[in-house]
C-alpha cells in the first residue's frame, strides 16, 4: 500500500507526510508545475499544467488497496473504481454509498456557477478540521499497517 496526495491546494500535505513517515508507508505527492513542493519524506511528481493532468497521473499510479488523499469528487470516483481508498481532506472517506450523491452535488454546483448564482459560503479551514483528518488517517493506517 502507498499513499498518494492530490497536492495542488491540499491543506493536509504535512499531516499526511508526517503519518506516512511514522508508519513507513510509501508516499507520492502529485502536483502541477505551478506548485513547487518539496518534502523530507516520499516522492514528489510534478506534472504539466492543465485540467486534470495531476488527476490522470494519480489514477495511473494508483493500485488496489492504495490510499489517495483528495478533495476532488471526480478523482475519488475513479480511485474507488480501482479498488483503492479515497480520503477527503476533512477526514471522511469517499465510499460506494456516498460518491453518487457527491458527484450529483458537484454537477449542480457547477450549473449554479455557470448561471452566476451563489448560495452558501465555504467556511475557512479550522484547526479542528486538521485534527479530524489526522485522527481519521491515523486510525486507517493503524488498522491497515503494522508500524515498523
Amino acid at each position: 500500500m502507498k499513499i498518494l496526495i492530490d497536492a495542488d491546494a491540499s491543506p493536509v500535505r504535512s499531516i499526511t507526510t508526517e503519518l506516512a513517515k511514522e508508519y513507513k508507508v510509501d508516499l507520492i505527492i502529485v502536483c502541477n508545475v505551478h506548485h513547487m513542493i518539496q518534502t523530507n519524506y516520499g516522492q514528489v511528481i510534478t506534472v504539466d499544467a492543465g485540467n486534470d493532468v495531476a488527476d490522470h497521473e494519480i489514477v495511473r499510479l494508483t493500485q488496489k488497496g492504495d490510499l489517495v488523499v483528495t478533495q476532488d469528487y471526480g478523482l475519488a470516483s475513479l480511485i474507488l473504481l480501482k479498488g483503492a481508498y479515497a480520503l477527503h481532506q476533512d477526514g471522511w472517506f469517499y465510499t460506494a454509498d456516498n460518491i453518487d450523491t457527491l458527484l450529483l452535488q458537484r454537477h449542480l454546483n457547477q450549473k449554479m456557477r455557470k448561471a452566476k448564482k451563489r448560495y452558501g459560503h465555504i467556511s475557512k479551514r479550522k484547526e479542528s478540521d486538521n485534527v479530524k483528518f489526522k485522527e481519521t488517517l491515523d486510525g486507517f493506517l493503524n488498522a491497515n499497517i503494522i508500524k515498523k
